[in-house]
């Protein structure tokens, strides 16, 4: 049994198997040895739980072109050196991203569908057939009375000998003809070694060939011992719409036959919305039937979980992760409707206890821009959408002899050893090791479900990108109904109409299916039963949501989970502003020492975990400040060697000396302190907000935290050469009370700054992506890097406060 006692109790030094990992990726293959184990050696020691691999394109001279027996003995030695240092030891299967490469010729290839539209006069027409593109294959040909998009209705026209004979007829008419076209895509961000086309995701043939050719290879070098799973990265195979066999399928799955009005698929006829919503359903059926249970009963069958992002292109349904063992999502944003949400919720509904996210994906862009701040906003962002296991994005290898900076990957953060912030990692990834356990404790409390309109989605109601189940339905759910459910401290799961098929309807006291959507009639059926349950179906939800056992303020968010003997809350202030909750009884905070109490406040991106206190305890006052005085005296600063006075505040970035500097340094003060009662604190202050559009260049995807902070970015505390405490995020303060003494005491504050300031001069950087281009093509673009040096804010930016509590 999990009760509250024994969570609490372990909350304070949870069991490892939730740390968070990081994506580690393998630039070339450009690896070596030694590199491998430092690199993993450094993950250990940040407090890291694993690395999973992701082989991309080059960053220099390749020396393990991918499938190579030299990649496949490197990843060997990854696994068994992961083993050896207590780290998870995950392999993507497959380079970049889809899955693909050079084994995969025309009869594997994604397809998809083409249509020639000709409007022709009264004679008979010979058409021959002829292949434009290796790979074309005639599929049928349709003939209408009337100008261009005007027919009401086709006939298909026969074939023969390999010509397409159109009858004479009256004039004018139009001519549809439709060829399966081999889609041109290419693996995208691929390694040298693995070019190619990406791979026909309803073809169990083209699955069972790709896991010849490269999974197995790569499973087997790592040892499936060795693995916690094997992955798939998300869907982005684009415009597949078509798999040889489909006719036959469709048939069977459907009950009627496509071929004679395949054309719906091009011209609608009004009535062709349920034939587009059975191909769209019969594409999300071959996908799962052919690519997800095809990998999963492959590693299964080694005894490896096959862990997978399910949404995107092909038209992954939230319950096509069904057929997966682990499931991950990625995107950020509490009150919408991420990719998070999408997998999250089918791991509620399907009973999963660990949800991963790919975690920092756009993380204040450029690369190196990242600060501790920024990763512990956007990690509670995760955990509000469900998820409770981080997948960091990322950690690039890099040799460590390498000029400059070294190698990062295009986008996303470069998450490893050489931010000057580094120190403050453990720290950090420690505090979300404790949440990221504490949330796969017990079961989730979301009394709202949410329906899915896949039916809609498949028939292009949601406008463009059709395939995109989840992308088109997050545009057919008005954006209102999340942000009311969550802003009232509630939370909810999405359901479709597999789900509901699952679902106990007594289990459901609120669905919310949106205003005008097609429900299929054996979902109604269903709803109907949720009625008869005593539950509501709305689609208005704010009138009918029930009273939360925790109303937040703005920006706060929710997550209720239960256990056997009562209930716990993480609470999380997503916002730049000091926010404070008040209860109806009073709480017990977790992640503080304070009494119960029925307040509880909360700085910027600052989050909590509570529990009811035990009746009849009565709620107590917190502690109130009383300032005792700004730190004054004789500061000193130290780069390296280099001891100076200062006068704060000092940003580096003033100093033209300081202003491409990365790294720390040491402020140094001699200070008084009183004899005094009570608890001793060292306040540096709240920071100052930055309006939301003050980086303009960065897209809305990536994530920052909207405050300039007293110490930039992060600091490590000395009293006295006692270590006090680390600093990252708000609230900026750190408690002296056991190194202070009356009298005399010697201050020190290591501040780290981030590696952008360092970026923006690095030259090396630049070339190397010009060298690599021009020898492999273009395979990636450096996202904003000529903004690196924007914005930076270094050094100790504020006079720190001694603050004592009685």
């Amino acid at each position: 049994m999990a009760t509250v006692d024994d969570v609490r109790r372990q909350f304070r030094n949870p069991p490892p198997e939730a740390r968070p990992m990081m994506r580690w990726w393998w630039f070339g293959p450009s690896i070596e040895r030694d590199e491998i184990d430092r690199e993993l050696a450094a993950m250990a020691a940040a407090g890291l739980g694993g690395a999973e691999v992701a082989f991309v394109y080059p960053m220099g001279p390749v020396t393990a072109p991918f499938g190579s027996p030299e990649l496949l003995e490197l990843v060997g030695h990854a696994a068994r050196t992961a083993r050896s240092l207590g780290l998870r030891f995950d392999v993507t299967l497959g380079s970049g991203w889809s899955y693909g490469g050079p084994h995969v010729g025309t009869e594997f290839a994604a397809r998809q569908l083409h249509w020639d539209r000709r409007e022709i006069g009264a004679a008979a027409y010979d058409v021959p057939i002829v292949a434009a593109w290796p790979g074309d294959e005639f599929v049928a040909a349709f003939v209408g009375d009337g100008s261009l998009g005007a027919p009401s209705s086709y006939a298909e026209v026969p074939v023969r000998d390999g010509v397409i004979e159109v009858p004479a007829g009256g004039q004018p008419r139009e001519v549809l003809i439709a060829t399966s076209r081999v889609s041109g895509q290419n693996v995208k961000r691929a390694a040298a070694g693995a070019e190619g086309q990406t791979l026909d995701h309803y073809s169990a043939a083209a699955a069972d060939a790709h896991i010849r050719r490269v999974a197995e290879p790569l499973l087997q070098a790592a040892t499936p011992e060795l693995l916690g799973s094997v992955f798939c990265d998300s869907l982005e195979v684009y415009m597949a719409d078509w798999t040889p066999g489909i006719f036959e399928e469709f048939a069977k799955r459907r009950g009627y036959d496509l071929r004679p009005r395949l054309y719906e698929l091009f011209v609608d006829r009004g009535e062709s919305k349920q034939l587009r919503i059975d191909f769209g359903r019969t594409l999300s059926e071959l996908y799962e039937d052919n690519f997800l249970k095809v990998f999963q009963r492959w590693a299964a069958g080694h005894g490896v979980p096959f862990r997978i992002q399910s949404y995107g292109e092909p038209p992954a349904t939230m319950s096509s992760y069904r057929f997966a063992d682990m499931f991950e999502g990625e995107g950020w944003g509490w009150t919408r409707i991420p990719e998070t949400r999408w997998a999250s919720s089918a791991a509620n509904i399907y009973g999963r206890s660990v949800v991963s996210a790919e975690v920092w994906t756009w993380v204040h862009s450029p690369s190196f821009r990242a600060t501790p701040l920024d990763l512990q906003g956007e990690a509670h962002e995760h955990f509000l959408s469900g998820v409770n296991q981080l997948i960091g994005h990322g950690w690039p290898y890099s040799p460590s002899n390498g000029p400059g900076l070294g190698w990062i990957f295009y986008a996303a953060g470069a998450l490893d050893d050489r931010n000057p912030w580094w120190p403050v990692a453990t720290d950090l990834f420690a505090s979300l090791h404790r949440l990221s356990w504490l949330l796969q404790q017990g079961t989730p409390v979301r009394p709202v479900k949410i329906y899915i309109p896949a039916s809609d989605a498949y028939a292009g109601v949601g406008g463009p990108e059709p395939l995109n189940l989840y992308r088109v339905v997050r545009r057919l759910i008005p954006e209102s109904i999340p942000r009311t459910i969550r802003e009232a401290g509630l939370d909810f799961d999405l359901v479709d109409d597999d789900a509901l098929a699952v679902l106990d309807p007594a289990d459901l006291p609120l669905v919310v299916v949106p205003e005008g959507v097609t429900i299929p009639a054996e979902t109604r059926q269903r709803l109907d039963a949720v009625v008869t349950a005593g539950g509501l179906v709305v689609a208005e939800v704010a009138e009918h949501l029930p009273v939360a056992p925790i109303a937040p303020p703005p920006g706060v968010g929710v997550v209720h989970r239960r256990l056997d003997d009562g209930d716990f809350y993480f609470v999380a202030n997503t916002g730049a502003e000091t926010r404070t909750l008040t209860f109806d009884s009073p709480m017990e905070s977790w992640t503080s020492s304070d009494e119960p109490a029925l307040s509880l406040t909360l700085h910027p991106y600052e989050s909590a975990v509570l529990s009811r206190a035990p009746t009849p305890t009565p709620g107590t006052t917190l502690p109130s400040d009383q300032l005792v005085g700004p730190v004054q005296g004789n500061w000193s600063v130290a780069f390296g060697n280099n001891i100076r006075p200062v006068a704060l505040p000092h940003r580096w970035e003033d100093d033209p000396e300081l202003a491409r500097y990365s790294g720390s340094a040491t402020y140094q003060v001699e200070l008084q302190l009183p004899e005094t009662e009570g608890r001793l604190f060292l306040d540096f202050g709240p920071g100052e907000q930055v309006a939301p559009d003050s980086e303009p260049y960065l897209p809305s995807n990536s994530y920052r935290a909207l405050i300039t902070p007293p110490v930039g970015v992060a600091a490590e505390v000395w009293l006295n050469d006692t270590r006090c405490g680390t600093l990252w995020a708000p609230p900026y303060r750190v408690e002296l009370t056991n190194a202070a003494r009356a009298g005399a005491n010697v201050l020190r504050i290591v501040v780290h700054n981030t590696a952008a300031n360092a970026l923006s001069a690095d030259q090396h950087l630049l070339e190397t992506a010009a060298d690599v281009t021009a020898q492999y093509g273009r395979r990636f673009d450096l996202q904003h890097i000529e903004h690196a040096g924007d914005y930076l804010n270094s050094g100790l930016l504020a006079v720190p406060k001694i603050v004592r509590q009685a």
